[in-house]
């Protein structure tokens, strides 16, 4: 079994990483290193803020490690939160308060397509590899469902009924932005990776 730290302290983001990875991975938090506090976010994009975090763990411990940085991109508001949906209402991190600017800045707005988009950053030995996931659907009017978090109660993908709160995390996971990111790394290290367990 493969050791993989996971570079977030959101735990939310561990649970659906580790139900996602299977058998083939032991799952560890970076807690497990000492790190305690989040680690640096200041990219512009979701692929820089993915790879800072990755590179800040391999720096420091030179493990195997995932990181992953995901946004939601809202057509109408020309791709924001985007790089911004953790403190898209400022400091500190708020779900809630995150999800009522949203839904203030789209009032007015018919349309209200989006998509969630997550990436992927693995690091190994020295390489990195980064893996892309999305789907795309739309914001609803009022939060519906208690599962999930973030924008969870806001995002309806398309050809759903439900939003991705109103589904259970495995059904969630079956279609959501960052399995499907995921299931690109799983093959990538099926294929063509040879792990060493360190």
């Amino acid at each position: 079994m493969i050791e993989l730290y996971l570079a977030t302290q959101n735990k939310h983001k561990i649970e659906e990483l580790s139900a996602l990875l299977g058998s083939q991975f032991l799952i560890k938090s970076i807690s497990e290193l000492g790190v305690i506090e989040d680690i640096p976010e200041t990219g512009k994009t979701l692929v820089e803020n993915s790879m800072q975090k990755a590179q800040f763990i391999a720096d420091r411990f030179g493990v195997n490690c995932l990181s992953d940085d995901s946004g939601l991109e809202v057509t109408c508001l020309g791709g924001l939160p985007g790089v911004y949906s953790a403190r898209y209402a400022g400091e500190p991190k708020n779900d809630l308060a995150n999800s009522s600017k949203l839904l203030v800045d789209m009032s007015g707005h018919a349309d209200r397509s989006a998509r969630f988009v997550t990436v992927l950053t693995f690091h190994q030995n020295g390489q990195f590899h980064q893996f892309e996931g999305e789907i795309k659907g739309e914001i609803v009017l009022s939060p519906r469902g208690n599962q999930g978090f973030g924008y969870d109660p806001l995002f309806q993908p398309e050809n759903e009924s439900r939003t991705f709160a109103e589904m259970t995390l495995s059904e969630k996971n079956i279609i959501a932005h960052r399995a499907r990111a995921l299931h690109k790394f799983q093959s990538f290290a099926d294929e063509s990776l040879k792990f060493v367990d360190e």
